[in-house]
């Protein structure tokens, strides 16, 4: 068996860390590997291997990929400017991360060596992505459990091209997403104030209330 209450931890305080990425901090890129290595073992369309990693330590090729993601800014600041209250400060944040990507020890980016055409249905897209994604988040929940931060992002893929030149990647591989790893600082692991399963989930057919454990 395993222990409910660390599973527990290691899901409620997985966040998504930006401001509070260490970015002074070197990241062993051997304990990267090691999260991986527990990410492949995540399940996968047909039992497939789509899935492709890039993992970019170099401080050259870092500043060339973050100077195409900080192309992104003015949409973050375009996005904050519709949003008050407890949203914008996730948009404060993202921007500091666009500003300070390169300084990011290590830059992952995912990616499908299958490129789904645009005409691809609804069906086959998830069955694509679900051979990426479940692998994705079994690789942050790794880095969280070696004391690392990371984050979900796709600001980069609105200039997909430009990073296709930068990392070499063929034209018929698809990036998936660019993932910020590093030491986190000041106590960055915390649960999340989330909506009770009552409000979100429904029980059969939808707008039907459920039942939720007492």
């Amino acid at each position: 068996m395993i222990d409910p209450a660390t599973v527990e931890q290691l899901l409620t305080t997985t966040r998504a860390v930006r401001r509070r990425l260490d970015l002074d901090r070197p990241v062993d890129v051997h304990v990267v590997h090691d999260c991986l290595r527990l990410a492949l073992q995540a399940p996968t369309a047909e039992g497939l291997t789509f899935g492709r990693w890039i993992i970019v330590t170099d401080p050259g090729t870092r500043q060339r990929l973050a100077e195409v993601y900080a192309r992104g800014i003015p949409a973050i600041r375009a996005r904050a400017a519709t949003f008050e209250g407890p949203t914008k400060p996730v948009y404060t944040a993202a921007e500091w991360l666009a500003t300070n990507l390169a300084r990011v020890p290590v830059l992952v980016v995912p990616c499908l060596v299958v490129r789904p055409p645009a005409d691809f249905s609804a069906v086959m897209c998830s069955t694509l992505y679900g051979s990426i994604l479940p692998a994705v988040w079994s690789f942050q929940l790794a880095l969280r459990s070696r004391g690392l931060g990371s984050v979900f992002t796709t600001l980069h893929l609105n200039f997909e091209e430009e990073a296709r030149a930068v990392l070499g990647i063929p034209a018929d591989v698809l990036q998936v997403a660019l993932i910020p790893v590093a030491h986190a600082r000041d106590g960055a692991f915390h649960a999340a104030s989330r909506p009770a399963v009552g409000e979100v989930a429904f029980g059969n057919q939808w707008g039907r209330a459920v039942q939720e454990t007492p």
